[in-house]
Parts: C-alpha cells; sequence; structure tokens
C-alpha cells in the first residue's frame, strides 16, 4: 500500500529540488501518495498567506510531510512557514544530523553528529514587545517593580521561557534517539552559568532524565565552550540536545564541519506527525535554473523512510547518494573544487545519477 506523503514543493529553488526528491524517493522501489499543497510567496499574493490552512490539514491526514524551501518575506509581517508549522501540529523536536561522506569538502573528516533541538520556546517562541506600545509600558514598570531593573524605554523586548514539560520530552527524544540508533552519549548544551533560571531549569531538568538511561553516557557543555568544542575535537561529540535558540546556530556550525547547507537535512518531529525538509534557504535568484544542490532534501528523504520503517530502501538510497558524492562527477556546482567548474551538472542530473545507482543495486 502507497505511504500518503504531504509534498509541499516550496518556492523558489524548491519545486526543482522536490521533482528531483521524490524521483529519488521513487525509484527506491517504495510506492507514495504524494498529497502536492503549495506554500510560499505565490500563496501569499493568492491567498494573503506564506502557508494555507490547507497545509496543515493534508499533514494531519498524513501525518507525514516533506517540504522545500519556503522563503519569509522580510518586513512584511508573515511568521516563517516553518515556525508556524511547528506551532500548530506541535512538531516539538527538530532533528538534525551532520554527518562527513566522501567527495564532501570539509577540513574534517569522520564527523557523526545529532542535533536535537527543542522546537517550541525559548526566544523562539516569538513573544515579543515593541516599544512605545501600552503593553510594552506596563512591562517596564512591572520589571521596574518587581526587580529594580530599570530598562531603557527606547528598547524593544523578547520573552525566553523554557518549562519542564517541554525540556523533559525533549531529553527524552535525545536519549531514546540515542537508544534505538545505537548512539554512545548524549549532551546537554545550556548557559546556565549566566541564565540560571531558564537555563538553569534545562539543565536539572536534563540531569534528572538522564539518571532514566543508565546505559547511555551522559554529560553537559556550556554553550560558547561547546561551539569551541565542535572545532576543535567533534569527535568526542555524538548526540546533542539543546534549547531552540543555541540548537538553531550549533545545528548551522555542524552543518558547516561536514560541507554546507547543500548537504544538511532536517526533520521536524512531533507526537503525531513529522516534517521533512533541507534546512537552507529557497535561493530564489537561482529559481528555474537547474543549478542548485538538491542533495540536502534527499537526504531528508533517507530521513523519511526511516520514519516510515522502509529502513533497507534508506540505506539504499543513503548509499546511493553516497557514490555520487564519492565519485564526485554528477555533482552540482557547489560541491566541486571550484564553483565555476565547467563539469558541474545540474538538479535534475544529479537524481538521474543517483537512479542509476539505485538500479545497479
Amino acid at each position: 500500500m502507497p505511504h500518503a506523503v504531504t509534498l509541499i514543493p516550496g518556492d523558489g529553488t524548491g519545486p526543482e529540488i522536490a521533482e528531483a526528491t521524490c524521483r529519488v524517493l521513487e525509484a527506491t522501489g517504495i510506492q507514495f501518495s504524494w498529497d502536492v499543497q503549495p506554500a510560499g510567496v505565490e500563496t501569499l499574493a493568492k491567498q494573503g498567506t506564506v502557508l494555507p490552512e490547507e497545509v496543515i490539514e493534508s499533514i494531519k491526514r498524513t501525518r507525514v510531510g516533506i517540504k522545500g524551501p519556503i522563503t519569509t518575506p522580510v518586513g512584511k509581517g508573515q511568521r516563517s512557514a516553518n515556525v508556524t508549522l511547528r506551532k500548530r501540529l506541535d512538531l516539538y523536536a527538530n532533528l538534525r544530523p551532520a554527518k562527513t561522506y566522501q567527495g564532501l569538502r570539509s577540513r574534517y573528516e569522520n564527523i557523526d553528529l545529532v542535533i536535537v533541538r527543542e522546537n517550541t520556546e525559548d526566544l523562539y517562541a516569538g513573544i515579543e514587545f515593541q516599544r512605545g506600545t501600552a503593553e510594552y509600558e506596563e512591562l517596564l514598570e512591572f520589571i521596574g517593580r518587581t526587580t529594580g531593573h530599570r530598562i531603557d524605554p527606547d528598547s524593544a523586548m523578547s520573552i525566553k521561557y523554557i518549562s519542564v514539560a517541554a525540556t523533559r520530552r525533549i531529553v527524552k527524544f535525545a536519549f531514546e534517539y540515542a537508544r534505538a540508533n545505537k548512539r554512545r552519549k548524549v549532551t546537554a548544551v545550556h548557559k546556565a552559568n549566566i541564565m540560571r533560571l531558564s537555563d538553569g531549569l534545562f539543565l536539572s531538568t536534563a540531569h534528572e532524565v538522564a539518571r532514566e538511561y543508565p546505559d547511555i553516557q551522559y554529560e553537559d557543555r556550556i554553550v560558547d565552550n561547546m561551539c569551541m568544542q565542535l572545532v576543535q575535537k567533534p569527535e568526542l561529540y555524538d548526540v546533542l540536545v539543546l534549547p531552540n535558540l543555541y540548537g538553531d546556530i550549533i545545528s548551522d556550525l555542524s552543518a558547516g564541519l561536514i560541507g554546507g547547507l547543500g548537504v544538511a537535512p532536517g526533520a521536524n518531529i512531533g507526537s503525531d506527525y513529522a516534517v521533512f525538509e533541507p534546512v537552507h534557504g529557497s535561493a530564489p535568484k537561482y529559481a528555474g535554473q537547474n543549478k542548485v544542490n538538491p542533495m540536502a532534501m534527499m537526504f531528508s528523504g533517507v530521513m523519511m523512510l526511516r520514519h516510515l520503517e522502509e529502513r533497507e530502501a534508506a540505506h539504499r538510497l543513503e548509499q546511493a547518494l553516497m557514490q555520487v558524492l564519492a565519485e564526485g562527477k554528477s555533482v552540482t556546482y557547489d560541491l566541486k573544487p571550484r564553483p565555476d567548474d565547467p563539469t558541474a551538472v545540474g538538479t535534475s542530473q544529479v537524481a538521474d545519477a543517483v537512479i542509476e545507482r539505485l538500479r545497479n543495486m
């Protein structure tokens, strides 16, 4: 029986990489029933939103989605489609593997990290106050009265909050992932030395959860030290679990260790639904040029196959991608030694090469 999956091509270069990804997923022999849902700048012009309600309803029906990048219009009052999806579907865990493959241009070898980022709270919850509003003036007065701290009224303000419930479930997710995938260690990342209450709560809750998993190593690191550690000795780390903002930063740092966002997959997972996506932007200036690298979305497809319990197909697709990367012939300009290399191929030709490897397996 085919897997029902919501397909969100996105905008910019999204439709091209989504089409290439669907072709390689189908070439594994697994059958899909795609529910294609438009989202992005075109739906903003037509419907007044980058994320129509039909997209949410589709994922609620299929329970699984895969999406291309979606542009967030700057300065137009539109919230990110990614943030909206995570909020509406309670996709509380952002899963970002970072793994080196032969053929990738990186200063490092044998990187194999998994970033587990809490998706729903922290500064990314979007609770902000604009200077000059009545709500802002009330907040300033409250802070001054209760803490004695006087804030310059010519400021804007964001609220950071971290709860026991959200921390507990993201840390449990990290440990369960580690156990299911035979990973050796979980590291909680924080800034509890400065933010003793919010990050302190994250850290103390992580300690409590870690005691439930005596079979897995556990440690914690302060976030700035973690950045240095990952650059100097990334081989010491395995699964990292972090609050929202730190997770966003560290996941991009980790992508830099393996060769960039062009090969960095991602997933947003909740108790009921899961959405898989590349983590790079939509690159609208390259739209329609058959130029951009589709591998991040293809590797996201590997993650989706594993989520659907199609592990053998996931393994074969990953192997096919690895072979194309290692050969270095049928890859896009960003994976060549020089970006102006005339042997670089286009988006669709990468898909052709991956499909050829799958057929020869």
